[in-house]
């Protein structure tokens, strides 16, 4: 075998080692980062090494220092685990090490993003001519719908972005529910649009339509976007679709939809109503990694004008080799990127459209048994309807939820991670992993009761 074999051989039994570990490790890492750093040392070598050493140098000395976030028992933030035909794709990926942005430099990934473009529209119940972009994650994925409609919001005005940029241009008015995520700031500051004009929402964090309403006709000159949500962070609430759409249509207001995680109720006939009137907006995004668990890094950014989202972000350059039916670069910001659409292939290939179905399902049916386990729990509250896979709950005050929250990491079970909800400290779980079972939310729920006794 030659070196690279080798080192590939190394790699592959650090990671199924890795992977067997998770049913029954402590989930919280077991290294500091001083530690890590010592035993990776910090003296460049003056001479090469050998590729197998290093990765065994690098798998040993940070296997302490890893959390693991692929168990079943890890719920501390909305990510998910990796299914195992798109972990497999994904090495594929590293090997094959395509740029994947043009058709007739790599044709196996642009077919590839072909198929899982329309896959996805399918079962996400999204127009089927809309266009679908592969980002990093879901924050890139606003970045670019939203791109996408400030440019058209604009464009009806008579201002042209990406020729005029956007000094001298009309004020673009955003407006979102007062528990957007803050992935949503974070793309309007990267696109220049500043903070949300915010308005009214329930407890539970959905927006309040009249609200909504009283916001658009205050001021009906400025281009506009409304910005709506499939799944609060803590609650997991969807807001009101086809009301809010309605109100927005009569403004000529954009729509776009962050789904992060929760736009995949749509592929459940359980919970697909939780997604009514979501397919009138005008864009979507949401982030493979978390409902649908392919690895790190895939998050799609899906606009129903495919015309405005390559306006948006299309690139051009004398010596690309561009299609004239278009490219991959045409709906990201990315020039360079990874082969992202093969994992997502591979999970949907995988699961088919019964197994996705039954995934969103299972993960709904957990987040319901952990909040029947903590209802029965002593001082114990839930605080969310909890209608999709977030649970909310508290024991009685700040300080005691803190103490339980404290005691839980410390017992190493599982991880939950504490937040601050309507003023109140809470334990948030967040169920998105492909391979928790029942057992695993037995023997939470036992870590949980244990941590509050």
């Amino acid at each position: 075998m030659d070196a690279r074999e080798v080192a590939l051989r190394q790699a592959y039994d650090h990671a199924v080692r890795w992977l067997a570990s998770l049913p029954d490790r402590r989930i919280p890492a077991r290294a500091s980062v001083d530690e890590i750093v010592s035993a990776l040392g910090t003296e460049l070598p003056r001479d090469p090494g050998t590729p197998a050493d290093v990765v065994d140098l690098l798998a040993t000395a940070c296997e302490p220092g890893l959390t693991a976030f692929p168990s079943g028992r890890f719920y501390g933030f909305v990510v998910g685990g990796t299914e195992p035909a798109a972990l497999a794709a994904d090495w594929l990926v590293s090997a094959w090490d395509q740029n994947c942005v043009m058709r007739t430099v790599s044709p196996a990934y642009a077919a590839a993003e072909e198929i899982a473009e329309a896959w996805l529209l399918d079962l996400l119940g999204l127009p089927r001519d809309s266009s679908v972009g592969f980002t990093t994650g879901a924050t890139m994925a606003n970045f670019t719908c939203l791109a996408a409609g400030r440019d058209t919001v604009l464009r009806r005005t008579g201002w042209d972005v990406a020729r005029d940029g956007l000094t001298g241009g009309p004020r673009v008015r955003v407006i979102a529910g007062r528990s957007r995520h803050m992935a949503i700031d974070l793309a309007l500051r990267y696109l220049g649009l500043g903070r949300p004009d915010l308005v009214a929402a329930d407890d539970q964090g959905r927006i309040e339509p009249e609200a909504l309403r009283k916001a658009l006709t205050a001021d009906g000159q400025s281009p506009t976007i409304v910005i709506l949500q499939a799944g609060d962070i803590h609650s997991g609430a969807f807001d009101p679709f086809a009301a809010c759409i309605r109100a927005a249509r009569e403004a000529d207001a954009w729509v776009h939809v962050d789904g992060a995680f929760g736009l995949w109720a749509a592929a459940s006939p359980r919970y697909a109503h939780l997604t009514a009137g979501c397919a009138e907006a005008d864009s979507w995004a949401t982030d493979a990694h978390k409902t649908l668990n392919v690895p790190y890094d895939c998050g799609l950014a899906i606009v129903r004008d495919a015309t405005a989202l390559r306006a948006a972000m299309g690139q051009r350059g004398d010596y690309l080799i561009q299609h004239e039916h278009g490219d991959p670069i045409d709906k990201v910001p990315e020039l360079s990127r990874r082969g992202r659409a093969f994992t997502v292939w591979a999970a949907l290939r995988s699961l088919g459209r019964s197994g996705i179905s039954d995934l969103v399902e299972r993960l709904c049916r957990h987040a319901s048994a952990f909040a029947a386990g903590i209802a029965e729990i002593d001082g114990a509250t839930v605080l969310n309807e909890v209608a999709f896979t977030q649970v909310c709950a508290e024991f009685g005050s700040d300080g005691r939820t803190d103490r339980v929250l404290d005691r839980l990491l410390d017992d190493g079970t599982a991880w939950i991670s504490g937040s601050t909800w309507h003023d109140r400290r809470v334990m948030r779980i967040s169920v998105s992993n492909w391979s928790t079972t029942d057992d695993d939310v037995a023997r939470t729920l036992d870590a949980i009761r244990r941590a509050a006794s």
